[in-house]
């Protein structure tokens, strides 16, 4: 079992049992929890308490119609969808992204690839592939990055995140990860606007990787 020292943060972990989390940082979440029994055991805490409050709450007076309305809802047969399960180093919450198929990956520069899986309003969701002893660019954030190790490993100023590790960086948190030498680093990385790169290279490309 992978040792994994890099968790989900108690807000992040209730926000996304609340079913608040915007998409593209619960998919990160959903990715991680499939990976870590820690933080796995922590949500499961997080929805029984959940159920426990709505089990003592008040009971709320509704409208005929809208009971009508949420009977008829039931009485729907709902439409399976298809199963997706863990390939490779890609965990179940990606592959269902991905609809089961191989991500697409895009040259960024230096052997470094992307392969975008989502991007609205939101905020964007993308796989990174970092060759071993590769850096990105120095950068900071223009609000919360959550970023997932899937193989590799890789170190910056917060420390080593290996695979399962996850960094949750914000507006104060300036880095330059650096992949470790051997394995190519995969990571799965959500933002909710642009990065702030330090150097005018890669604010040049900024606008055509959409990073």
């Amino acid at each position: 079992m992978t040792s994994i020292t890099h968790h989900i943060s108690p807000p992040l972990l209730a926000a996304y049992a609340a079913g608040t989390l915007p998409e593209p940082y619960a998919l990160v979440v959903a990715s991680h929890i499939s990976m870590c029994d820690d933080c796995r055991a922590a949500l499961g805490a997080h929805e029984a308490a959940g159920g426990a409050v709505m089990e003592s709450s008040a009971a709320q007076a509704v409208s005929d119609d809208l009971k009508a309305r949420v009977f008829d809802g039931l009485d729907i047969a709902p439409v399976a969808g298809p199963v997706y399960q863990k390939s490779g180093v890609f965990p179940a919450p990606v592959m269902e992204a991905l609809k089961g198929k191989p991500p697409k990956w895009k040259s960024l520069g230096f052997g470094v690839r992307q392969s975008v899986i989502s991007r609205s309003a939101a905020g964007s969701v993308r796989l990174l592939y970092i060759p071993g002893g590769q850096a990105v660019p120095e950068h900071s954030h223009n609000g919360l990055e959550l970023t997932l190790v899937l193989q590799g490993a890789f170190a910056d100023e917060d420390g080593r995140f290996g695979v399962g590790d996850l960094e949750i960086a914000d507006d104060d948190v300036q880095h330059t990860p650096m992949a470790e030498v051997g394995d190519a680093c995969i990571c799965l990385a959500a933002t909710g606007a642009p990065l702030r790169f330090a150097s005018w290279m890669p604010r040049l490309f900024q606008p055509l990787f959409r990073i």
